[in-house]
């Protein structure tokens, strides 16, 4: 792994809180993976052997209903992590994960953090805080659901793709725009909408690319009490 990725893995939710000795002997085991755009990651009931970080482009996490209708749990980008809870208990993967595009991964064996943990128990902290995020994240999205017009996803979704506080942005949409609807919990109609809605909101979409007049007042519309759901 170049000195990048190594960096960035150092970052993620999963190694930040680790001694520098842990998380130079986990990486030192860990393995780049390509996946094209599509690929299959890995399948919902399988045994859940690793742990992954997203070193470039776009994974979604999902499942599958009863029905046969996919339901989009999340999307991770650069630097995220996933997959820990349940590959520390050698569980089955509650969700599929699937390359959203082309992307590189880093792949952590489960049962190489499992030996640092029984050398050194501080390594749990970790472990708990990258469980903690994924925790709030979706208790999050379920917050967006029920207090949130589709708009106001949408704006705070963009806002999310853009580490800038202040003044014009522009933003790359990451995946195409049937994933990036069912991760905001609409359909691609209502999204459409929403798009359309946020014109008056300073926003532009041109293809993958959405244009941002002012990030504070996109911020303070996203968090407003905005009347009629989209």
């Amino acid at each position: 792994m170049t000195p990048d990725i190594m960096r960035l893995a150092r970052r993620s939710l999963l190694l930040a809180s680790a001694p520098d000795s842990v998380a130079e002997t986990v990486l030192a085991h860990a393995r780049l993976r390509d996946f094209s755009r599509g690929e299959t990651v890995f399948l919902q009931g399988e045994q859940a052997t690793a742990i992954y970080i997203v070193a470039e482009g776009w994974v979604k996490l999902y499942r599958i209903a009863p029905s046969g209708a996919e339901a989009v749990v999340a999307v991770y980008s650069r630097g995220a992590s996933f997959g820990e809870a349940v590959a520390f208990r050698h569980d089955t993967y509650p969700v599929a994960a699937e390359a959203a595009s082309d992307c590189r991964l880093i792949r952590i064996e489960a049962d190489v953090i499992l030996r640092q943990i029984r050398e050194n128990p501080a390594v749990a902290v970790s472990l708990l805080s990258a469980t903690y995020a994924h925790l709030h994240a979706l208790v999050s999205q379920i917050e967006a659901l029920k207090a949130q017009t589709g708009a106001q996803r949408v704006a705070e979704f963009l806002l999310e793709l853009t580490p800038a506080e202040t003044g014009a942005a522009q933003v790359q949409l990451p995946y195409d725009k049937i994933l990036m609807a069912g991760r905001l919990g609409m359909k691609p109609e209502s999204l459409s909408r929403a798009f359309a809605r946020l014109k008056d909101q300073g926003v532009q979409i041109r293809q993958n690319l959405a244009e941002i007049e002012d990030l504070e007042a996109l911020r303070a519309y996203a968090l407003g009490d905005e009347g009629g759901w989209a």
